[in-house]
């Protein structure tokens, strides 16, 4: 799979993506839902999908498309610091950001310096991911 986006999801592209790069043929995915093909053409433009429908492509595909939105959460959510002027301001606001990093997420961190999309300094700040996490990514992912 190319570089995804985790800020700008479209889950059509990705499932369209995923059934060219797996060993499922289109007939067996008009089948196993009931579709013809203009209506998987249709899904494949797409930007969301319900999720019991999503769940039932990714059981289809044998792929967690769910992970795009994880990944999205932990790259996207509130910062520490807006979490905590919510709640003393007496706002309620989910805090959602985990310290959990998988190698989707990693690679894609890596991808903005190696495009030079993002300095080191820049994904620091905006992603919360400290100095130290980062260098070492760099020295043990990058090639």
């Amino acid at each position: 799979m190319e570089t995804l986006n985790f800020k700008s999801i479209h889950i059509g592209k990705i499932i369209k993506e995923r059934i060219g790069d797996s060993d499922v043929n289109l007939q067996k995915v008009c089948s196993h839902f009931g579709y013809s093909v203009n209506e998987i053409k249709e899904i494949y433009k797409m930007e969301s999908i319900d999720t019991k429908e999503l769940l039932r492509w990714s059981k289809l595909l044998r792929y967690d498309f769910f992970r795009f939105y994880s990944q999205h959460l932990i790259l996207y959510s509130p910062p520490e610091k807006i979490v905590a002027d919510h709640v003393k301001k007496g706002q309620d606001l989910l805090k959602f950001r985990k310290n959990i990093y998988t190698i989707e997420v990693i690679e894609f961190i890596l991808d903005l310096i190696k495009t030079e999309t993002k300095t080191k300094m820049q994904i620091m700040e905006e992603y919360k991911i400290p100095k130290t996490t980062l260098y070492k990514w760099i020295s043990k992912y990058s090639k």
